[in-house]
């Protein structure tokens, strides 16, 4: 086709970055009846470069994505596709996320040593291997005996380390173990038992609107999935009036549920040992707006409840 656009996308270069940006690739072709082909250009994150500590040790969010919100400001690429839990709250201003494809399944995966399924299974005293406070103080919720140590890196560096006998046990967004055939590895965690991340499952496309060609802009509109925005709107909200860091285990989600959406959400203690939860409604034609408020309403029951002051883990 000559006159084919080429869309440059900024991702990570890991296979589940890959995937999703791929996946983003082939629905600009697909929505704009094969005028735009997406270019991938890959890019080294910090957070990419830190291997064993935590993520609060080195400046918590965007760490996953600053350098690709740098080449998406000064051109060097026309969008960057994220996985919406690493993106902060607050964009580069000029930046805006410009489309949501549809989310995958929000929950966490349990992935046990052989013929263990779920973690109340594993023997006292277990090893647990998590990089996500969220999922430390949620683990240890259930089962205060555990061991939890450090797990960091892509899908199958973590599956490596599991396999070498590091841990005996660990968690993996079932999201992303779908998008890399890998599902039937993990039983999918009830979410009455671990809330998932605000956003987990979703794909971000954050572009600059004044950089956009119309034919860009009007495939990212094909792109665009309603429930998924509306679930991101109202769980990035919670996150946002909670101020929602790396520090503190906070967890959201935005259901369909009895004919209208319900949000979730809850703050624990880094022990796992309290848990402060808050619940709101809001109608099925509810605006951006009001899915807004819900999660912001959600954030302020949270702080009230306990005392104002959210616990924080400390650097480790």
């Amino acid at each position: 086709m000559p006159d084919q656009q080429i869309v440059r996308i900024g991702t990570r270069g890991s296979p589940l970055a890959l995937y999703q940006a791929r996946l983003v690739a082939s629905q600009l072709s697909a929505s704009s009846g094969g005028a735009l082909k997406g270019e991938i250009i890959t890019f080294k994150t910090t957070g990419d470069q830190l291997t064993t500590e935590r993520l609060i040790n080195s400046g918590g969010k965007g760490l996953f994505t600053r350098e690709i919100d740098r080449a998406v400001d000064d051109g060097e690429v026309d969008i960057g596709v994220h996985s919406l839990k690493d993106v902060p709250s607050l964009l580069p201003e000029g930046q805006e996320i410009v489309a949501f494809p549809p989310r995958a399944d929000p929950r966490d995966g349990f992935i046990g040593r052989p013929g263990i399924r779920r973690l109340q299974d594993l023997p006292e005293g277990a090893t647990l291997g998590t990089a996500s406070l969220r999922r430390e103080a949620q683990a240890l919720a259930l089962r205060p005996d555990l061991n939890v140590i450090p797990f960091r890196g892509s899908v199958h560096t973590r599956l490596k380390k599991l396999e070498d006998g590091q841990a005996d046990a660990t968690f993996l967004a079932m999201a992303g173990l779908e998008r890399l055939e890998l599902a039937h590895l993990a039983t999918p965690v009830p979410m009455a038992d671990m809330l998932p991340a605000a956003a987990q499952g979703i794909i971000a496309v954050a572009a600059r609107p004044d950089h956009m060609s119309a034919a860009l802009k009007a495939a990212l509109n094909g792109l665009d999935d309603a429930q998924t925005r509306h679930q991101a709107i109202a769980e990035r909200a919670f996150l946002a009036e909670l101020d929602g860091s790396c520090r503190t285990a906070m967890a959201a989600h935005l259901s369909l549920r009895d004919g209208g959406w319900h949000l979730r959400g809850e703050v624990l203690h880094p022990s796992g040992q309290q848990k402060w939860t808050a619940e709101a409604t809001a109608l099925l034609s509810a605006t951006h707006t009001e899915l807004a408020e819900i999660g912001r309403s959600v954030g302020q029951s949270i702080r009230k409840a306990a005392g104002g002051d959210l616990p924080v883990f400390e650097d480790a």
